[in-house]
């Protein structure tokens, strides 16, 4: 069974939100703001999922995760453990100094680079490309050529570093390290804007060249 995945833009800052499922079993990753879109298309089409996965800790990411919890109580929300503490206070994860004040209870579980989790018949690996927050990751899965970036790595950009908790340097030899290593046709799907690909981003992005 392939991987099937749905995007789901929500919230102010129009955050990437996505639905994978494989096995008979779902995952979201990174839900944002506003998520009632995104509770109803999960229940709509009975897709009931097992984990929320956390690409990092900013309040345009995390935004869903109460809603979710309430409406699928068996869930488990996963989160980088340098970004945990971001959940439970507004001021960390930026949300306050917006006006929007979002907050979410914290992580079932923290997960670590180099870690494997496997949905269905996928496996994932978690990779370093901390630098827009302390612990922000990356959800990759060789066999479906497919990798989950949050705001680490966009078409033709990268994530802002001049934040609290940013470090430029650090993203930029991250996303080298570890991302532009992967295969040129690795589908790359970022917290905002359209899809790119690995080979794109590595002969394209002004940040990387």
């Amino acid at each position: 069974m392939s991987l099937d995945i749905t995007m789901l833009p929500l919230g102010p800052l129009q955050t990437n939100c996505y639905v994978l499922r494989n096995g008979g079993q779902c995952w979201v990753i990174d839900p944002g703001m506003w998520p009632e879109p995104l509770v109803e298309l999960l229940r709509r089409e009975d897709a009931a999922p097992t984990a929320v996965l956390l690409t990092h800790g900013h309040g345009d990411h995390v935004g869903g995760v109460d809603a979710l919890r309430k409406a699928f109580p068996d869930v488990k929300v996963i989160c980088p453990a340098a970004d945990a503490a971001m959940l439970g206070d507004a001021q960390l994860n930026l949300s306050a100094p917006f006006g929007m004040a979002v907050t979410a209870g914290a992580a079932d579980a923290t997960v670590e680079p180099g870690a494997e989790l496997q949905l269905g018949q996928t496996r994932w690996a978690v990779l370093d490309t901390s630098g827009h927050t302390p612990g922000g990751v990356s959800y990759y899965c060789a066999e479906e050529g497919v990798l989950v970036t949050g705001d680490a790595l966009f078409a033709s950009s990268i994530g802002r570093t001049d934040i609290p908790g940013g470090d430029g340097q650090r993203l930029v030899r991250n996303l080298r390290e570890h991302l532009l290593t992967l295969p040129d046709e690795t589908r790359v799907l970022p917290g905002h804007g359209d899809e790119t690909t690995i080979g794109r981003e590595r002969r394209l992005n002004p940040f990387l060249l």
